[in-house]
């Protein structure tokens, strides 16, 4: 006896969710793969997996963002770009960002970054070394007036103002 594509759908929605927590976006996006042109149905899964506390854009934004503050120290720019390739609600992703900036202090972050890499290459001495050093925390999304000013703090030489 086969079972109906509304019950494979929510069982392939539940077997991703599993694995990991997906935004309404990514888990819509891969139930559709499976069952092209049926979005009425796929919104009916979405539905039931929201009602039954699996799907919460919102509380997956918050989670992931808080996490990886923790993990990796990284600039605003870099988080929201992170938290986009989820596919996440932009008003989700603000929230999200406001409240893990409100718990963590981005010049904290920052100097971390800095002493993590002071640690692994030294304090910086060339112009060279300056360069590297504020490309890797543009990289990490750290805004640039906020990188200049601990650059000129950290590296031995002056910071010429461009």
């Amino acid at each position: 006896m086969s079972t109906s594509l509304y019950q494979q759908l929510l069982d392939k929605a539940f077997r991703l969710l599993a694995r990991r927590a997906r935004s309404a976006a990514e888990l819509r996006a891969k139930l559709l793969e499976k069952a092209p042109g049926e979005e009425a149905l796929v919104e009916r899964v979405l539905a039931r997996v929201r009602e039954l506390g699996y799907l919460n854009d919102e509380q997956l934004a918050s989670d992931y963002a808080t996490a990886r503050l923790r993990l990796k120290p990284m600039g605003r720019r870099r988080l929201r770009e992170e938290l986009r390739r989820r596919l996440l609600p932009e008003d989700a992703i603000e929230s999200a960002l406001d409240q893990a900036y409100g718990q963590t202090d981005e010049d904290s972050l920052i100097a971390r970054a800095v002493g993590k890499w002071v640690r692994m290459r030294g304090t910086p001495r060339t112009r060279a070394d300056v360069k590297r050093l504020f490309d890797h925390l543009a990289r990490l999304g750290f805004d640039s007036e906020r990188i200049r000013r601990v650059v000129r703090e950290v590296s031995r030489i002056r910071w010429d103002e461009e």
